[in-house]
């Protein structure tokens, strides 16, 4: 196990720390907020939903933290590339990103239009590579730094009619993996997060596309909607216990940890048996 001071140095203190949280004006990115400020971690709060991000970042202000708000367009390579400085600006250095905003695209791959396939790519992949690569020398500068990066229960199985989804959480997991081997001995550190079906507002706010039939988006957004059941609190708690363990990966809910023992145990076949459990086959 090795001396206590080992131990201790190498878990992530959140306490007089700062962390940089996207998507955090709702569901996994606000949870994630608060309880980051609970322990003492100052915030540089980024989403586009400006109106939905005050409130949050209010919440998190009360519990005594430093917050900066940041009103950003994750599809903007620009604005992303500026948004360290920002942090730097406010707070003197970033030791924790996450990684967290994300979008979703209804219907089947032959349905959507691909200029929503390129947004749903930006903001799901190209953005979390743009962020870190900026933030990478605010993070190397610290004794101590953590990149946490949210992939899904879909970047573990892949699901038809998550085509576009599914690829992108793929990725995010490939980048991170790789990522953490190229970091691997130093004092910097990336944990994968497969979230399950957490209660977000992504069903609803869904790109559909041009050519799909309302009727048919609806029923495919409500049927996602139906597996969205987790509530963000006790997820952001679970991420905040695994980055505490500099854990590499982190797998919550009874759905990401069935999915990963059948991917595992059918590694081809897996959505047949996926079809009959949740009664479509």
């Amino acid at each position: 196990m090795g001396p206590a001071g080992f131990v201790m140095a190498g878990r992530f203190v959140f306490s007089g720390r700062t962390a940089l949280v996207t998507g955090a004006a709702s569901g996994i990115g606000a949870a994630l907020a608060q309880a980051l400020a609970g322990r003492g971690c100052a915030l540089a709060l980024a989403d586009r939903d400006g109106a939905g991000l005050a409130p949050v970042a209010a919440s998190a202000r009360a519990a005594g933290v430093a917050v900066s708000e940041h009103v950003i367009d994750l599809t903007d390579a620009a604005a992303v590339a500026a948004l360290p400085a920002a942090v730097r600006a406010h707070h003197g250095g970033l030791q924790l990103l996450v990684n967290n905003a994300g979008v979703a695209l209804a219907g089947r791959f032959e349905e959507a239009d691909l200029d929503d396939v390129a947004w749903l790519m930006d903001v799901n992949l190209h953005a979390v590579m743009r962020l870190t690569h900026a933030c990478l020398p605010l993070l190397r500068a610290e004794p101590q730094a953590q990149i946490v990066n949210l992939s899904s229960v879909f970047g573990i199985v892949a699901p038809a009619g998550q085509a576009a989804y599914a690829a992108s959480k793929f990725a995010v997991r490939g980048f991170s993996e790789a990522l953490a081997h190229e970091v691997a001995g130093t004092g910097l550190g990336v944990t994968l997060v497969h979230p399950g079906g957490v209660a977000t507002r992504i069903a609803r706010n869904a790109r559909i596309p041009r050519g799909l039939d309302p009727g048919q988006a609806a029923r495919g957004l409500a049927a996602f909607e139906r597996l969205l059941t987790m509530d963000p609190k006790p997820v952001a708690a679970a991420i905040l216990r695994g980055v505490e363990a500099r854990a590499p990966r982190i797998v919550i809910g009874k759905d990401a940890r069935r999915a990963l023992l059948i991917q595992r145990l059918m590694p081809v076949r897996y959505w047949s048996l996926i079809r009959r459990a949740v009664g479509e086959g």
